[in-house]
């Protein structure tokens, strides 16, 4: 049987479909956030970006996400080793770090589903942007 990709591909010599099949579709990174600077801990709020669709954790721009969201930050191979505020569930930090993909990621599992099954995704936890004005964002952490 042959090994998965993800544990015989570097992460800069992965093609962009393989790459984009590493992400789980937990919607975390999607999160507003907030950085405490004295410690570095990274909050996030139960707020997600406008263009996220929370039930389906998926985004609704995906395509021209960073020219709708400048803030939207782009996870590359060459920059996922400073993606710090990343979950630690989150198959590229996994991957990046030589550590396997957990159970309920779809390419695992087989089904996308399993990631919200398994209380991993933003999936009826977090509100959308849209619904809360940028001064009051700081209610939500």
């Amino acid at each position: 049987m042959t090994p998965p990709f993800w544990k015989t591909t570097p992460l800069q010599q992965l093609t962009s479909e393989q790459w984009e099949s590493l992400c789980d579709g937990c919607g975390i990174c999607c999160l507003q956030k907030y950085q405490h600077e004295p410690s570095g801990q990274v909050y996030y709020a139960a707020v997600a970006c406008r263009f996220l669709d929370v039930p389906k954790c998926r985004c609704t721009v995906y395509e021209n996400r960073h020219r709708r969201n400048p803030n939207c930050i782009a996870l590359k191979p060459a920059n996922i080793d400073g993606m710090h505020w990343l979950p630690d569930t989150c198959a590229y930090r996994l991957i990046a770090a030589g550590q396997d993909l957990n159970w309920w990621h779809p390419l695992i599992s087989g089904d996308p589903e399993t990631v919200h099954q398994a209380g991993i995704s933003v999936r009826d936890r977090v509100i959308s942007g849209t619904h809360i004005h940028p001064k009051n964002l700081e209610w939500f952490f």
